[in-house]
């Protein structure tokens, strides 16, 4: 039983990588909230990860799929949800190329059904909220795919006034989702916000991703599969970092604005590479061996974006976000975590 006094915020898809760093971190700085967390536990989502709050009467896992309308309606009113975080999300680009339907299922048409029932619940009318619920906030999680890609130019950064430009059928659902949500801030006067993010690395990552997979084949001794030439640049962005980015922008962000949220940590899948099997030949030695010998090139994704950089200025200047891990120092807690996870002594 959820604690009547509390505000209860709805957060989605948080059994995942992002939301499952998020919970346990926002029920500790805040005892003044109740977390419902809606999750269909689909291939990515993990109860495992969020073992730590089970018990917490704060906390609570419901079942169920963002995109059924009737659950969504009873959870608003069972709960008296007067916020929401919506971190699900199909988001593997390699299946969005294989089934991309999937993706504009929960991607697009999900993030509506929680919007307009949001809108439905907390306001009168456009741009009127029912008098209990003035400050209730939707906050969707984006992504930095939806600007497109970047030239090799280090000055060209993603903004939040960067054209969107989306070139997978992940980044297009998610560019369209963005698009809903500033829909229901224009025509219906909601509070939206909206966060952009870089690539996210750290603990509770799901095994297909590019860093536990290095890990994970690493440390079997199977072959390290890179795309194409590895000299794809992504901007990553330590996972605690990211959710306390979220944390800030859902409490004090402008009404109706977006934050691009980025590590400034720019490295291509190659120096990813090197530099966690350096750390892994470093920590977890075998002689007369490199975990370096393992790197193999494979055939390159359909559609590969060349780089994505964000810009986190206005962020940092308007909210005050700063992050708190380089990649060198982050990198480091991540690696530490999957030797735990696969039991593995230093």
């Amino acid at each position: 039983m959820l604690n009547n006094n509390n505000k209860s915020l709805l957060l989605t898809g948080t059994a995942g990588f992002i939301g499952s760093n998020f919970v346990p971190y926002f029920l500790e700085k805040y005892p003044e909230y109740n977390l419902v967390n809606l999750d269909l536990l689909t291939y990515a989502g993990n109860l495992e990860n969020l073992k730590e709050c089970e018990q917490n009467p704060r906390y609570k896992f419901i079942k169920g799929d963002i995109c059924n309308r009737e659950l969504v309606e009873f959870i608003f009113n069972e709960y008296d949800i007067r916020g929401v975080i919506h971190f699900a999300a199909e988001s593997h680009v390699d299946n969005s190329i294989k089934n991309p339907g999937v993706f504009v299922q929960t991607n697009v048409n999900g993030t509506y059904t929680l919007v307009d029932v949001a809108k439905n619940y907390w306001m009168e009318k456009p741009f009127t909220y029912k008098e209990a619920y003035q400050n209730c906030r939707f906050h969707h999680i984006s992504t930095d795919e939806v600007y497109g890609t970047l030239t090799l130019d280090p000055n060209d950064l993603f903004t939040e006034t960067t054209p969107y430009m989306p070139n997978s059928p992940y980044s297009a659902s998610k560019a369209s989702s963005d698009m809903i949500i500033r829909a229901y801030y224009e025509t219906y006067g909601l509070n939206t916000v909206i966060t952009n993010c870089s690539n996210n690395y750290g603990p509770k990552q799901h095994d297909e991703k590019l860093i536990p997979t290095i890990i994970r084949n690493a440390l079997k001794g199977n072959p390290i599969p890179i795309y194409g030439d590895g000299k794809n640049i992504r901007d990553w962005l330590y996972v605690l970092d990211h959710c306390k980015g979220i944390d800030i922008v859902y409490h004090t962000g402008k009404t109706g604005d977006t934050y691009n949220i980025g590590g400034r940590n720019e490295r291509t899948n190659l120096q990813i590479v090197d530099r966690i099997c350096t750390i892994l030949d470093q920590q977890v030695p075998k002689s007369n061996f490199s975990y370096k010998s393992l790197i193999t090139f494979v055939e390159d994704r359909a559609g590969h974006d060349r780089r994505y950089a964000i810009d986190a200025t206005k962020l940092k200047n308007e909210l005050e976000w700063k992050a708190n891990e380089t990649f060198d120092t982050g990198i480091v807690k991540t690696i530490e975590w999957y030797l735990n996870k696969y039991g593995i002594s230093k």
